[in-house]
């Protein structure tokens, strides 16, 4: 049981660091940069998504490039800006930035799916465990072409690559959060991965 007075000295920290990681999370760039552009709403294109893979699907590589920078930027940013005050401060913002990012307030809480973001959050967190976890999303694109499979091998790596090159349990309970998030936050992209029907990349949805 934390000592009660401990707790009440740095509850304030965690809150903040959690609320402060959650606003820069919730920024929905890929809305923001395709309006700014003057593609309109990208949630009414494609899947309805937030993120760079349906705006990629607009036909401009180079929006949806610079919305995978921004989307895996906010998560790195956050966590790099908490780890000032400590590691404990660095895993709570990695999870409010993805909460952010998932379900942003600004959005009616209907917010991306959240990869580039968990991918932006790992690496800041260990650039090993991130460069496994982009390794295995672009193996499995390039094999399988397939975004939504290759994410899902991404995240169910994260977990086990903390293990095997930090063994903090703590890191590796963290990590396994944010890839159960996104699993279920592809529930409908799962369902047409079993049932054969998900598109492959470049195929329009």
């Amino acid at each position: 049981m934390p000592d009660p007075i401990s707790w009440s000295h740095v509850a304030p920290f965690y809150l903040l660091a959690f609320a402060g990681s959650y606003l820069l999370g919730s920024v929905p760039f890929g809305l923001v940069i395709t309006r700014l552009f003057g593609l309109g709403d990208i949630r009414q294109i494609g899947s309805g998504n937030i993120g760079a893979t349906n705006v990629l699907r607009t036909g401009r590589k180079g929006l949806a490039l610079l919305t995978l920078i921004c989307d895996s930027g906010k998560g790195a940013a956050a966590v790099l800006v908490a780890a000032l005050w400590g590691p404990d401060l660095a895993l709570i913002a990695a999870l409010g930035s993805l909460l952010g990012h998932l379900f942003p307030v600004w959005l009616k809480f209907k917010g991306g799916k959240g990869v580039a973001t968990t991918l932006g959050v790992v690496i800041a967190l260990s650039w090993m465990v991130g460069l496994v976890a982009c390794l295995t999303w672009l193996i499995t694109a390039l094999t399988l072409r397939m975004s939504s499979l290759s994410a899902l091998m991404a995240m169910l790596a994260t977990p086990i690559a903390v293990w095997f090159i930090h063994h903090d349990l703590q890191m590796v309970e963290l990590t396994a959060l944010l890839a159960i998030l996104v699993w279920v936050r592809h529930h409908e992209n799962i369902k047409r991965l079993i049932k054969g029907e998900e598109p492959k990349i470049g195929q329009k949805k």
